[in-house]
């Protein structure tokens, strides 16, 4: 498995070998042994596994945690595609405010890791696109929070292609500007 730390401080994309045979592929999007080489320590205990099913245009995020107690993800396509977006929200990092895309299908077997205090967006490139998580703690609705993908102080590039569909919460989402003003972003801990 190779690997490469993105324009965020902490978040990772892993790229296993994938085995191709004329009954398909098999991969393994997460192995310990590479993860630690990484990152330097096994990834967090898992507190829950989720996963989501979206249609070709599907935009959700940007996502992210209360910290504390905040939230890391490890994230990998199970079906069709998805260009993954990794937003750094935290305060006093030497990357704030910057951002590193990642394109994940089940074909490549891609992950990312996102350390907590990191932000999630993606898009679906694909109808039925399936994307699978890896969480260290349980959803808990009061501390989730969302910004703006279009906000123009982040500046994330979405492709072009249908018109974004995006939920009622992240569609009203906030700027980082409104966001850093009621002191709602993470502080950045090395």
């Amino acid at each position: 498995m190779r690997h490469r730390e993105l324009a965020v401080t902490g978040a990772y994309a892993f790229d296993p070998d994938v085995f191709r045979d004329e009954r398909g592929d098999f991969a393994s999007p997460y192995q310990e042994r590479a993860f630690v080489a990484a990152v330097g320590r096994p990834l967090f205990p898992v507190a829950q596994a989720s996963r989501n099913v979206s249609r070709r245009g599907v935009v959700r995020g940007i996502h992210y945690t209360l910290t504390p107690p905040g939230t890391a993800k490890y994230v990998y396509c199970a079906g069709g595609r998805v260009l993954d977006l990794v937003v750094d929200l935290r305060v006093g990092s030497p990357t704030f405010a910057r951002w590193d895309q990642v394109e994940l299908t089940a074909g490549n077997g891609r992950a990312v890791y996102f350390p907590p205090g990191v932000g999630h967006a993606f898009v679906a490139l694909e109808d039925d696109t399936v994307v699978s998580y890896l969480l260290s703690a349980e959803y808990r609705a009061e501390n989730e929070l969302t910004l703006s993908v279009f906000d123009e102080e982040i500046g994330l590039r979405l492709p072009a292609g249908p018109p974004a569909i995006l939920s009622e919460r992240d569609r009203t989402a906030r700027t980082l500007g409104e966001a850093a003003a009621a002191g709602l972003l993470p502080e950045y801990t090395s």
